[in-house]
């Protein structure tokens, strides 16, 4: 399963998902592809998101937690590895 989640990303990107994923909320996109597939998805993310950000998550049997994922753009919450593990670390609010 893959599931990609898009904050002010601008329209045009929204649309592009939309031919390839089912937006079941508003940006909010569901799939099933190979990982091909996936990584072209990404490439698009990436090449459309602007001052957007998005996360990209993904089923996967090498992952200690049975999915990973991927993220791009300004969000408080970041990726960080943990003894292998990957979790999401919080950047303090902005006063």
């Amino acid at each position: 399963m893959l599931v990609i989640v898009l904050e002010n990303a601008p329209p045009r990107l929204r649309g592009r998902l939309a031919v390839w994923l089912l937006e079941v909320r508003a940006g909010v996109y569901v799939g099933t592809y190979s990982k091909k597939v996936r990584e072209h998805i990404w490439d698009q993310v990436c090449e459309g998101i602007e001052d957007g950000n998005a996360v990209m998550v993904w089923s996967s049997t090498t992952a200690e937690a049975g999915f990973d994922f991927k993220t791009i753009g300004r969000n408080r919450r970041m990726p960080a590895e943990f003894d292998g593990v990957r979790l999401v670390s919080f950047w303090p609010e902005s006063t």
